[in-house]
């Protein structure tokens, strides 16, 4: 598989996809894919965005970068689900093994440019989802929708809950309350079942807060490491993959004042 990346001034005005093909090598119907699909990074006058119209014009002095992983670009996301759309704002459900968003060698597999392109909207994201989980997912259509949810996120006014299935007999109920790099952080906790045969509990939980990996830290680091979890715990691997699942919102909305109860179907 090919894989090749660079950064280079442009010192000649010329089309993005004839630069590119002399600068890489690479045919055109590639090149052409590859911006197609995020992997083309234009600097000018100190802004940063993807390039994605092969017949741009490149100015002297731009500097384009190029990230070219074939493995990468011939992967097939699984398409998100809509759940709610609301105009300024909508929610989706998020397959396991989706970026929120894309890096430097692409954005097709992420969920912003699913949604983007889904919708033909701008799009703002409001909250990470990690990538091996799966569940529901705000994105932001306007800026002011994106700075007023993402203002909400952050308190315990929008109701975030999960289930979880984990290695070992989690206790009846009770909270997690253990910092996260040094913040506060608290992730409540109910214990659905057990199966003793199997050591696996399934768990409610609802968090405030909402730290990096905070409920995989947590219940690890309580000695209940979440199945599948690729990063925290020991003998929790699962070939199902992770298992946990954002399964309800519930907030007021900031626009509309309407109360959102907002759950994956079946829960």
């Amino acid at each position: 598989m090919t894989k090749l990346s660079f950064k280079q001034t442009v010192t000649a005005p010329t089309k993005a996809v004839d630069y590119l093909a002399e600068q890489s090598g690479l045919p055109k119907l590639r090149i052409k894919d590859a911006m197609a699909k995020g992997a083309v990074l234009l600097r000018r006058n100190s802004k940063v965005q993807r390039l994605r119209r092969v017949t741009a014009e490149l100015l002297i002095d731009d500097q384009v970068e190029f990230y070219y992983d074939e493995d990468i670009l011939a992967r097939k996301p699984e398409a998100p689900n809509l759940v709610a759309d609301y105009k300024q704002y909508s929610v989706w459900f998020k397959p396991s093994g989706v970026l929120a968003q894309g890096n430097e060698f692409g954005d097709h597999c992420a969920l912003l440019r699913l949604v983007e392109v889904a919708l033909n909207r701008p799009v703002f994201l409001i909250h990470r989802l990690d990538r091996e989980a799966q569940g529901l997912t705000l994105i932001a259509h306007t800026g002011k929708a994106a700075a007023q949810l993402s203002a909400l996120f952050q308190t315990q006014a929008m109701e975030k809950w999960y289930r979880i299935e984990t290695l070992g007999c989690v206790p009846d109920s009770g909270a997690w309350k253990n910092k996260i790099d040094g913040k506060a952080a608290v992730s409540h906790f109910s214990r659905l079942s057990f199966d003793a045969q199997t050591n696996i509990s399934v768990v409610d939980v609802r968090i405030e807060h909402g730290r990096k990996h905070q409920i995989r830290r947590h219940f690890s680091a309580a000695g209940f490491p979440v199945l599948g979890d690729p990063r925290y715990g020991e003998g929790n691997a699962d070939e199902r993959g992770m298992q946990l699942l954002a399964y309800r919102l519930v907030f007021t909305c900031p626009i509309t004042k309407a109360v959102r109860d907002i759950r994956v179907q079946g829960f």
